[in-house]
């Protein structure tokens, strides 16, 4: 069987006249087999298999700072780890992250190693399978305001987002405190409130219950909640851990979709000296470890990344990776029925549209948020700006007059 590499890029700074093959080769060694000049030459014959080697060396200029940069490519033996995120990060960066300013940019796995991963059970088809929503962008919304407030308060929160006509509603990532409205009891209230809003609507709602508590609880926890009627499971995957995501993908007892919360990731991938590229963090490696739906921040919303990073970020979890479904981008924050537009032009109708205070804020209610939302998306779908539709929206127009309508003010 033919020997398999990992291929690693890294944006590395350093000082002009940094010699850059020789860094990289410190990296292919030091990474791997920690010396090799210093090997007898049986030594080397065994150790061969795992030793890492430059792939790639590209020098650039110098930054504002009177920097300069290169980037790196390594590849790494497959034999040296296990194929599990932990094993593959720690072993491709885990060290080299705190030696200097160098910046992870890029993973490339080989099929063999990547069919080791559960990638996304349901992923894009099987999402709208299941909620029989085809040819268009879905809506998702928030609970809002959820620490303190009990079942009642909650149940008819949810109801009204479903009113509106929402596909989707997921847990605030911060909802860890239960005591006011446990975990199973919430998930049924809000199931039977989804299944009330289908006779309304005849539409189903998905509700995403958060998973929270120790780790070592999270599985029989997630286990508990299908079995009391989640439609999917959110899970803050950066804190804690891919691994947890990969296992939950992989359980055969967890038969709803899982959506992957990027909370921490903002520590992660802004700077261009350090950390993990935007993509590789919050769509390559949650794709690979089951996510169905990854959400980050958008490029219009409160918390903008540039924009050709989101669309990187959404290509790593729509472009073609051998056998791995695709998985549902889920650009977030701030968004209001005016960027609806923009969101359309970047994702087509691979994308769900996520609003929070969009839908909440309002001023006719939950419902009408949600209206307003599809209103928009209706209408881009069908060629239509978003001025026409909100004549026979008012739900839309109202939302027009708060937001604005930005997509139509720049022509």
């Amino acid at each position: 069987m033919a020997q398999e590499f990992v291929h690693v890029t890294y944006l590395a700074h350093g000082k002009q006249g940094t010699d850059w093959n020789k860094k990289a080769q410190g990296i292919a060694i030091g990474l791997t087999v920690g010396s090799w000049t210093d090997l007898p030459e049986a030594k080397r014959a065994a150790m061969q298999k795992h030793l890492g080697h430059v792939v790639a060396v590209e020098e650039g200029g110098t930054d504002a700072q009177g920097l300069s940069h290169a980037r790196l490519t390594i590849a790494y033996p497959t034999a040296n780890f296990t194929p599990d995120i932990p094993a593959l990060l720690t072993s491709v960066f885990g060290k080299l992250s705190m030696d200097g300013q160098i910046r992870l940019v890029d993973i490339q796995l080989p099929a063999a190693f990547q069919r080791q991963f559960p990638g996304p059970k349901y992923g894009i088809a099987g999402i709208r399978e299941q909620l029989n929503a085809h040819d268009r962008p879905l809506l998702m919304s928030i609970f809002k305001s959820v620490i303190g407030h009990d079942i009642p308060t909650l149940t008819e929160q949810f109801y009204q987002q479903a009113l509106g006509g929402v596909d989707l509603v997921k847990d605030d990532e911060i909802f860890f405190d239960e005591s006011y409205a446990p975990f199973e009891q919430r998930i049924a209230a809000c199931r039977a409130a989804a299944e009330r809003a289908q006779q309304e609507t005849g539409k189903f709602t998905l509700y995403a219950a958060n998973l929270t508590g120790p780790v070592t609880e999270i599985f029989d926890k997630a286990r508990r909640g299908v079995e009391a009627g989640a439609s999917a499971l959110l899970l803050n995957v950066l804190t804690y851990g891919y691994d947890v995501l990969h296992r939950l993908a992989a359980d055969p007892a967890i038969t709803v979709p899982i959506m992957a919360h990027p909370a921490l990731a903002g520590a992660l991938y802004p700077s261009a000296h350090y950390g993990v590229s935007a993509h590789v963090l919050l769509g390559q490696l949650m794709r690979i470890a089951g996510a169905d739906l990854s959400l980050y921040p958008s490029a219009y919303g409160s918390v903008a990344l540039e924009r050709a990073e989101t669309l990187k970020i959404a290509d790593a979890l729509l472009a073609p990776a051998g056998e791995l479904k695709r998985a549902f981008p889920v650009p977030s924050a701030g968004i209001h029925p005016g960027l609806v537009p923009y969101l359309y032009r970047d994702l087509g109708n691979d994308t769900v549209i996520n609003a929070g205070g969009g839908v909440h804020g309002h001023p006719a209610g939950a419902a009408a948020g949600g209206r307003a939302f599809n209103a928009a998306i209706d209408a881009v779908v069908a060629g239509r700006t978003l001025t026409e539709a909100a004549e026979a929206s008012p739900e839309l127009q109202t939302a027009l007059d708060l937001w604005g309508n930005p997509a139509e003010v720049q022509k």
